[in-house]
């Protein structure tokens, strides 16, 4: 436990020094490639140091924290994009928390989509409780059917995942006072996959990944293919990073080959995506299923 703690300290001390490093550069090294040269070392750092702990959580956590998202928002930084370059004022203290915390500060604050500590909607006490009820129900998992585990099992880390993001949220906005936009819109309401990974699960990383894959390569296929179906290989580009991250958070988490798949079952939703675009487009809308069969 010593050890490990110790191996905390010395990580997010060097998270902290990273981030003034790169906080300090965007303030003498214009945008571009030169300023991607200066960030690419803290980057390759990001993927390293959560090799650091021996901790599933602590890995993997700061896996997350960092070797994703931390360094996806360092390189839309290295080109004047992204979170960290929203507002060239920003202080260093709202610097580190963007960077180094899975947020995103809401531009036109609203009480129905922020998270405010001081405010906490009803549903998060209510999802927290079920966790709790449900953590008491998975300990007595051999005595309860294994497809019926499974089912739990899914549900147990979306409750888990929402209740941590909300916490960090909570206290990123005690400390800062920052507005929050919120990490879940209730995905079990999802009417479509497009709705569901767009506009419903972990809007953070969602976010993240619209501006630092989907977009430029929706860029470029609108130059090589055309407008109508540029989407299609920015879909696929986006759930294949978004796989390998994945691969990559596990390795942090266990230390164990990857399999890979967690990557195919991203690019299987990827191709699924897919076909529900060109569906959309051909029928253009004439067939539609009413909501409550849609969520079902």
């Amino acid at each position: 436990m010593e050890g490990e703690f110790g191996s905390f300290i010395k990580v997010w001390t060097s998270v902290f020094v990273c981030i003034f490093y790169c906080y300090s550069i965007g303030k003498i090294v214009p945008k571009g490639t030169t300023r991607l040269v200066c960030a690419l070392p803290v980057v390759c750092l990001f993927f390293y140091l959560p090799l650091n702990f021996s901790s599933i959580h602590l890995g993997g956590g700061t896996g997350f924290f960092i070797s994703w998202l931390g360094s996806f928002k360092l390189l839309l930084f290295a080109f004047g994009k992204g979170p960290l370059a929203s507002d060239p004022s920003i202080s260093i203290a709202r610097f580190l928390a963007i960077a180094c915390l899975p947020i995103e500060i809401q531009e036109n604050p609203s009480p129905k989509n922020t998270i405010q500590g001081h405010n906490l909607p009803l549903n998060h006490v209510i999802k927290g409780f079920l966790l709790a009820i449900l953590i008491g129900v998975l300990n007595y998992s051999q005595q309860i059917h294994p497809k019926l585990i499974l089912v739990l099992h899914c549900l147990y880390i979306y409750l888990l995942l929402e209740t941590q993001l909300i916490i960090v949220a909570a206290l990123a906005w005690g400390l800062l006072g920052l507005d929050l936009k919120p990490h879940f819109n209730e995905p079990y309401l999802s009417t479509s996959l497009q709705n569901f990974w767009g506009r419903r699960w972990n809007l953070v990383v969602t976010s993240i990944l619209r501006q630092s894959v989907y977009e430029p390569t929706l860029n470029f296929s609108t130059c090589v293919i055309g407008r109508r179906w540029a989407s299609l290989p920015a879909v696929f580009a986006t759930f294949l990073v978004s796989g390998l991250m994945h691969e990559l958070i596990y390795y942090h988490m266990g230390r164990v080959r990857p399999t890979w798949e967690v990557t195919w079952f991203f690019v299987l939703h990827g191709f699924c995506l897919m076909v529900e675009i060109v569906l959309k487009k051909a029928l253009k809308g004439r067939c539609r299923l009413p909501r409550l069969i849609s969520v079902v």
